[in-house]
């Protein structure tokens, strides 16, 4: 019986995506559940895994295609797997049997633990599985990369020539050309967007960072113990004093849509994270109901995911207003961009120790550079200048926060 090998339902903020890879080629055994193909994006990599036990017959749409929602990526001959299977695997399987708890047979070895099996470069019949009929699960494969990654380093042998990366003479002119991903891509596209269909300006201002500083000093080992190693950050306080701000100035909370104004009554805050895709803005959900280890924990969520690909795209769809934080690469100062069809984006950078006058006496605080840029057609300059002024000192007295004053 053929199978329809079919892409995902893309939400409306998707309108198609790109084929980036086949784990499968035609011929080839599958189990139900096991990764075939990865779709890209413009905002994350989707998994489609196989509805069956079967065979890849065929292929339609190759790597680097284009496919919109549910468009047929190729076909599956469902039960096909048990004739395909080589001999050689007949004749391991008595000791698979003698030890149970070894993953050599796929059929306890769960997808996920296969694949970041593979990802850490793990053989999964040196692991030992602790689930139900000796199944290895995620979290023995997590074990053993932590295992591999502490172990002692091997003596090295000769090196041999990587072929890879050939040896070039001094003064070769070399070039190489690439195709963007959909994900670069898209962000370029957004980013010339941004700056031609709205009047963008950029307000700075500078933040005291002496009684945040102080209080996350005095509480951060007892913060991590009582919320179960949530750690204690700086963007929690900025996600905080941002919502407070917001619902005193809507219109920064707010979008346009056509000719109309859209108020939000809600506060979902993108924060900007760091992939190897590049950067993403998973977005906090009613970040203006959450508490400093709710915010720090969804925070250290999305970095995770980031990291092992698998922000899914509910996580990356709206948001209301951004934050990104260029100080955690160095920067000192910077002008974001607009993400549409938000209104405002704050930018922080990192902390210097400076001198400053306070109080008559030259004192080293350690300072921040803030910068909101905002729509203009939206936004008045003296609301955006009252609003990141705000943000200063509810982030320079932090007991503002709780007396919400």
């Amino acid at each position: 019986m053929a199978i329809e090998i079919k892409a995902p339902t893309f939400p409306e903020s998707v309108a198609d995506g790109t084929v980036a890879t086949w784990h499968k080629k035609p011929g080839d055994a599958v189990k139900r559940d096991e990764l075939i193909v990865d779709i890209e994006t413009d905002k994350v990599v989707i998994e489609v895994l196989a509805e069956a036990d079967g065979v890849l017959a065929s292929i339609v749409k190759n790597e680097g295609d284009t496919v919109l929602s549910n468009e047929l990526l190729g076909t599956l001959s469902e039960g096909g797997a048990a004739a395909s299977a080589p001999v050689a695997a007949q004749a391991a399987a008595p000791a698979a049997a003698a030890a149970p708890g070894v993953a050599g047979d796929d059929q306890i070895l769960s997808p996920a633990a296969r694949k970041l099996a593979e990802e850490n470069g793990i053989d999964p019949n040196s692991i030992a599985g602790t689930g139900k009929g000796g199944r290895v699960t995620k979290e023995d494969v997590v074990a053993a990369a932590e295992a591999k990654k502490n172990a002692p380093a091997p003596v090295a042998k000769a090196a041999a020539p990587v072929a890879a990366a050939p040896v070039l003479a001094a003064g070769d002119r070399v070039e190489k050309r690439v195709p963007m991903t959909r994900l670069r891509a898209k962000v370029a596209e957004r980013l010339v967007e941004a700056q031609s269909t709205m009047a963008m300006l950029t307000t700075f201002n500078e933040v005291d960072m002496t009684e945040v500083m102080a209080l996350r000093s005095k509480y951060k080992d007892l913060f991590e113990k009582s919320h179960n190693g949530v750690r204690l950050g700086f963007m929690s306080f900025f996600v905080k004093a941002t919502t407070e701000a917001l619902k005193r100035f809507p219109a920064v909370n707010a979008s346009i849509d056509g000719t109309d104004i859209v108020y939000h009554g809600y506060a979902d805050i993108g924060v900007a994270v760091s992939s190897d895709r590049g950067l993403v803005v998973p977005v906090l959900r009613n970040a203006e109901l959450m508490s400093l280890a709710e915010v720090e924990g969804g925070i250290a969520t999305f970095g995770k995911k980031a990291k092992e690909g698998k922000l899914s795209i509910d996580d990356m769809t709206g948001g209301t207003f951004t934050i990104t934080n260029g100080g955690t690469f160095g920067s000192m100062m910077s002008t974001p961009i607009v993400n549409p069809p938000q209104a405002a984006i704050l930018g922080m950078h990192n902390i210097l120790q400076r001198p400053m006058a306070v109080n008559g006496q030259v004192v080293i605080r350690p300072m921040m550079y803030l910068a909101l840029s905002y729509d203009h057609r939206l936004i008045d300059g003296k609301e955006a200048v009252t609003f990141l002024v705000t943000i200063k000192n509810l982030l320079e007295d932090p007991a503002r926060l709780l007396l919400d004053i």
